[in-house]
C-alpha cells in the first residue's frame, strides 16, 4: 500500500512539474511569437512606402531634368 501511495505521490509531482514547465515554455513561445508579429508588421510596412518613395525619386527626377533642360 505505502509503494502504491508513493507511486501516486510522486507521478502527481512530476505531472506538475511538467506542466508548470511547459506553462514557462509556452510564455516564452507567446512571447517571441509576439516579437516576431511585431517585426513582420514593421517590415510589412517599409515593403508599402518603398514603392511610393521610388514614384517620388522619379518624379523628382524628371522635375531636376526639367529644370536642368530649362537652364540650358
Amino acid at each position: 500500500m505505502e509503494a502504491v501511495i508513493a507511486a501516486v505521490i510522486t507521478g502527481s509531482m512530476t505531472l506538475a512539474g511538467v506542466l508548470i514547465a511547459n506553462s514557462r515554455a509556452q510564455a516564452v513561445t507567446d512571447t517571441k511569437l509576439e516579437e516576431l508579429t511585431r517585426e513582420v508588421r514593421a517590415h510589412n510596412n517599409f515593403a508599402q512606402r518603398v514603392p511610393v518613395l521610388e514614384e517620388q525619386i522619379k518624379a523628382v527626377n524628371r522635375r531636376l531634368a526639367n529644370l536642368e533642360d530649362d537652364h540650358k
